[in-house]
């Protein structure tokens, strides 16, 4: 089976990771069983990649893919994305979208709904003073 990353993204993670610091042996790699969709072959194939960098703390769980190499190396550059986010000191965009979301759900106060509403309330009146044409 041919290898489902080119060589050129694989020395590039691999630069990355050496310029963030990150060596193999900081890593705690295990392979476990994926969650969702998928049947009996989710059930049956450990093809979920848990990575832990250890001296941070940071944990990674990617199933992206069917591939265990793919699941690999994406784990790998979702670990750099995140460790320099950290480091910049930035949320990474991962995290603005989900901020984002949660913005998006969030209930409207009170006192913003009882604005809507006399709002509504006012444009519901404007409308109703309108008469049809023709009705002269």
């Amino acid at each position: 089976m041919q290898n489902p990353i080119s060589s050129e993204k694989t020395t590039a993670l691999e630069a990355r990771m050496v310029a963030l610091g990150i060596t193999e042996g900081e890593l705690l790699e295990k392979f476990v069983r994926g969650s969702g969709a998928g049947g009996q072959k989710i059930n049956k194939t450990s093809n979920c990649v848990f990575l832990k960098h250890l001296p941070t703390g940071v944990c990674i769980k990617c199933q992206m893919d069917r591939s265990r190499e793919m699941n690999r190396f994406l784990a790998r550059r979702e670990l750099c994305d995140q460790l320099e986010s950290i480091r910049d000191g930035k949320s990474s965009a991962k995290t603005q979208a989900i901020e984002k979301m949660r913005r998006q759900k969030r209930q409207r106060s009170r006192r913003s709904k009882q604005r809507s509403v006399a709002d509504k309330r006012l444009l519901s009146q404007k409308k109703s003073l309108r008469q049809s044409p023709g009705s002269e």
